[in-house]
């Protein structure tokens, strides 16, 4: 089954999408890859950025397609539909998913399945200002804890997650640092704690939830309005020069 897989999936199987056998325009990979991206795709616009399903982040040009359950271990699954999965190569890494089981001894009851059993509602993002800026992937409901768990140490969520949150922090204060500084130049007055807010805010408000690592960006949002973080950023802004 994985030689068919191999071989047939990428020249083309004798079926159509509803099964019927067929001898000419069969079900190939790029077929399906590409109706894969266009059910699941956030923007009618097709110049827009493509999301993860499994991460949220970018989906990337060349998406990978994953065996949700390893083809090594159930070759039999290896053309399945509801087994194939196109996913960023980030999460189909060795260091992520890669070959990893999705399942516990055998039994699915404490995994999501991204089209069976999706964790879309259970999961959550929240972050931690102090004493390091982090995000972590809890779970809505106690129910749902052991699922959030196993699918955050599958792919690193919480790890990903945080890097992203680092990094757009990093770079929306860079924006205000270097409107802090045309400020400085044209002899204007610094930011008040109020004109941060309204920045944050603006920012919020502009965020499309078509775009990649929309959730991660809310909950910085979230963090950046926080008293102390619009008091930590009007002491920085205002020692520029």
């Amino acid at each position: 089954m994985e030689a068919f897989y191999k071989v047939g999936f990428r020249n083309g199987l004798p079926f159509l999408p509803d099964g019927t056998p067929t001898t000419v325009g069969g079900v190939t990979y790029a077929r399906y890859v590409s109706e894969f991206r266009e059910a699941h795709r956030q923007s009618t616009n097709l110049e827009a950025r493509e999301v993860c399903v499994l991460c949220g982040g970018p989906l990337g040009q060349t998406p990978e397609v994953d065996h949700w359950i390893a083809k090594s271990a159930f070759p039999l699954l290896s053309i399945c539909a509801e087994n194939l999965l196109p996913i960023c190569g980030d999460c189909n890494s060795l260091a992520n998913k890669g070959q990893k089981p999705v399942h516990s001894d055998g039994s699915f009851t404490d995994w999501f399945h991204p089209y069976l059993n999706p964790g879309n509602e259970a999961m959550q993002i929240t972050y931690e200002l102090h004493p390091r800026s982090s995000v972590r992937c809890d779970a809505a409901t106690l129910v749902d804890q052991r699922k959030v768990a196993n699918i955050d140490g599958l792919l690193n969520l919480s790890l990903r997650w945080t890097r992203e949150f680092k990094a757009e922090y990093s770079k929306q204060k860079d924006v205000l640092l270097n409107r802090a500084r045309r400020r400085f130049e044209a002899a204007k007055p610094g930011y008040s704690q109020n004109e941060i807010l309204l920045f944050v805010e603006e920012w919020e408000a502009d965020l499309l939830p078509s775009e990649p690592h929309y959730e991660v960006r809310k909950v910085l949002a979230a963090a950046l309005k926080e008293q102390a973080r619009l008091a930590a950023w009007q002491i920085e802004l205002s020692l520029v020069r």
